[in-house]
C-alpha cells in the first residue's frame, strides 16, 4: 500500500511540475502586496488550487502575478495552458516500393523522368542467377582474373531485378513511391542460372513464373533508362553496395553488347554512362568498426529494412539509407568526390588511379558479391 501511494505522489508531483512549467513564469510566484499601503483589490493566481484568488495590493513593488480581473487573471495563469502551441514532431518518413513489370513500366519512368529533377541520388540493387563459370588460364594480376570472371558471368547470364531508390541531397525520399523493383523477363527453363542463388530468390518471394510470362524485355528497358534522364548526367550521383556485377547487368543492357574485354575499357563506359558513383562497402574502409554485408552494416547503423531481404527494391533502399547515415556519422556530411567516387569493391586493381575510377583490390574476396 506504502507503494502505491508513493507512485502516486510521485505522478503528482511531476503533473503539477509539467503544468508548471506550461504556465508563465510570473504565474507560479506568490502575489506580492508590496511595500506601500494602499487598498487595491487585485488577482493573483495560486499554483498549490490551481485558481485565480483575490488580494489586497498596497499600490507598488510588486510582481507579475497581478491582474485587475479574474478574467485577465485565467487567461494568463489557467487557460494559456490550452493555448500553448506544441510543435509537431517531424513526421517518420515512409518508403513505398513500386513493383515494375512488363505492362507498367513506361508509365512509371514517367514519373521517374520528374523525379530525378528533385531527387538526383539513385541507389542501386540487383538481383541476379548468381555465379555459374569462371575463367581458366594463367592471368598475370589478380585484377585481371577478378574482371574475366565477371565478365564472363554477366555475358552468359540474364539480370532478374533492378532497385531503384531516389532520394535528395539530404538523403529525404519523394512522398509516394521513393523505389522501383523492375522485374525482368527471366525463364527457369531457357536461362541460365546457378541452383543455390534461385532457392535464396525463390525463398525471398520472387515469383518466377511471373517473371517468365509478365517480366520487363532489357532492350525496351534499355531504351527507357536511356531517356530518362538518369545516366550521362553529371548531376547524378549513384549509390550503391558492392556494385561491380550490378553496374555490368546495366551497361550490359544499356549497350546491348557483351562487356569490354578489359577492365581499363570497362571503367571508361562505366563512367560515361554513370560519372558519379559511391559504393558504400568501398566507403566502410574509412568508416571504424563498420563490417559485413549490407543486412549487418544496416543493423549496425540502425536502419529499419523496408521489405524482403534480397529483393532489389528492398535493398536498394537500404543502400540509400546506409549511404546518408554513414555520410553524417562517419564523414561529417561530406564525401571527398575525388577520393571516393568511381571506386567500386572487391574486384581488383584501380584502373584510374589518378581519375578515382577503379575496382578496390581485394583478394580475400574476389568474386563474391552482396546480390542476389
Amino acid at each position: 500500500m506504502n507503494k502505491v501511494l508513493i507512485i502516486f505522489l510521485i505522478i503528482a508531483y511531476y503533473s503539477i511540475v509539467l503544468v508548471n512549467c506550461q504556465r508563465p513564469d510570473s504565474c507560479n510566484t506568490p502575489p506580492v502586496t508590496g511595500p506601500c499601503r494602499g487598498y487595491f483589490p487585485r488577482y493573483g493566481f495560486d499554483s498549490v488550487s490551481g485558481q485565480c484568488k483575490q488580494f489586497i495590493y498596497g499600490g507598488c513593488n510588486g510582481n507579475g502575478n497581478n491582474f485587475e480581473t479574474e478574467e485577465e487573471c485565467m487567461d494568463q495563469c489557467v487557460n494559456s495552458e490550452s493555448n500553448i502551441e506544441i510543435m509537431p514532431e517531424e513526421p517518420i518518413p515512409s518508403y513505398t516500393i513500386k513493383d515494375v513489370w512488363a505492362h507498367n513500366v513506361e508509365e512509371e519512368f514517367r514519373s521517374i523522368r520528374k523525379l530525378i529533377l528533385k531527387y538526383p541520388y539513385v541507389a542501386m540493387d540487383t538481383e541476379f542467377p548468381g555465379i555459374v563459370v569462371r575463367p581458366l588460364g594463367e592471368f598475370k594480376t589478380t585484377a585481371e582474373y577478378q574482371y574475366q570472371c565477371l565478365k564472363l558471368n554477366v555475358d552468359f547470364l540474364k539480370i532478374i531485378q533492378l532497385g531503384l531508390t531516389f532520394m535528395d541531397s539530404q538523403g529525404k525520399s519523394p512522398p509516394g513511391v521513393c523505389s522501383y523493383q523492375f522485374n525482368f523477363n527471366f525463364n527457369l527453363t531457357m536461362d541460365m542460372y546457378a541452383q543455390d542463388s534461385i532457392e535464396l530468390l525463390q525463398k525471398s518471394g520472387i515469383q518466377f513464373k511471373k517473371h517468365e510470362d509478365e517480366g520487363i524485355d532489357p532492350h525496351l528497358f534499355a531504351e527507357l533508362l536511356t531517356t530518362s534522364g538518369v545516366v550521362f548526367m553529371e548531376n547524378v550521383t549513384w549509390l550503391s553496395f558492392h556494385a561491380g556485377y550490378d553496374f555490368g547487368y546495366l551497361l550490359k543492357m544499356l549497350t546491348g553488347k557483351l562487356l569490354p574485354d578489359t577492365e581499363n575499357d570497362f571503367f571508361e563506359l562505366l563512367k560515361i554512362f554513370f560519372p558519379t558513383i559511391y559504393d558504400v562497402k568501398y566507403l566502410m574502409k574509412s568508416c571504424k568498426n563498420l563490417k559485413g554485408g549490407l543486412e549487418e552494416v544496416a543493423k549496425q547503423l540502425e536502419i529499419e529494412r523496408i521489405g524482403p531481404q534480397h529483393q532489389a527494391g528492398s535493398d536498394s533502399l537500404m543502400t540509400g539509407l546506409s549511404f546518408f547515415r554513414m555520410k553524417e556519422l562517419f564523414f561529417e556530411d561530406s564525401i571527398d568526390e575525388g577520393k571516393y567516387s568511381g571506386h567500386l569493391y572487391g574486384l581488383g586493381a584501380s584502373a584510374f588511379p589518378a581519375g578515382g575510377f577503379g575496382y578496390e583490390n581485394d583478394p580475400v574476396n574476389i568474386v563474391e558479391n552482396e546480390s542476389p
